[in-house]
């Protein structure tokens, strides 16, 4: 028995518990016990992968609400008038990294962007900095974020 719950738990990665374990035993056939396979689980040293917490948008309010100026009018005539940006997480096996670009509403080019573990205030400020220093025209400029 003790070869079979390993082989389970090796199959999908470690991530099924004694739960899904002993639910994958008795569809084979087996009339098992939770208690044993938990017991023999924790006798040879196995143990599930915990899945990590999804990233959820921050509660409530922070800080002040700027109006909506573009009121969801992307088109622009001219580039450097309408940049928008947001943050997006993007889910590389069991780790994550947050991408933070603008785009110039005007044809569509990515003016900067900024890589990072954390989806926190250096990340963006690192963005803002890169567009910057790109010493564009900022007369009119309006930057939506949602």
């Amino acid at each position: 028995m003790r070869k079979r719950i390993k082989a389970i738990h090796a199959q999908n990665k470690g991530r099924y518990g004694y739960r899904r374990i002993v639910a994958q035993l008795r569809n084979e056939g087996y009339a098992i016990n939770h208690k044993t396979v938990y017991r023999l689980m924790k006798e040879e040293g196995l143990k599930n992968v915990r899945r990590r917490c999804k990233y959820r948008s921050y509660k409530g309010e922070v800080g002040k609400t700027a109006p909506n100026r573009l009121k969801r009018n992307f088109n622009t005539k001219a580039p450097n008038r309408k940049w928008t940006t947001d943050v997006t997480q993007i889910n590389i096996g069991m780790d994550k990294c947050y991408l933070s670009p603008i785009l110039d509403m005007y044809n569509g080019e990515i003016v900067s962007y900024a890589i990072s573990d954390h989806p926190d205030l250096k990340m963006v400020m690192d963005m803002l900095d890169r567009a910057y220093a790109k010493k564009r025209t900022w007369k009119r400029l309006v930057l939506h974020s949602d």
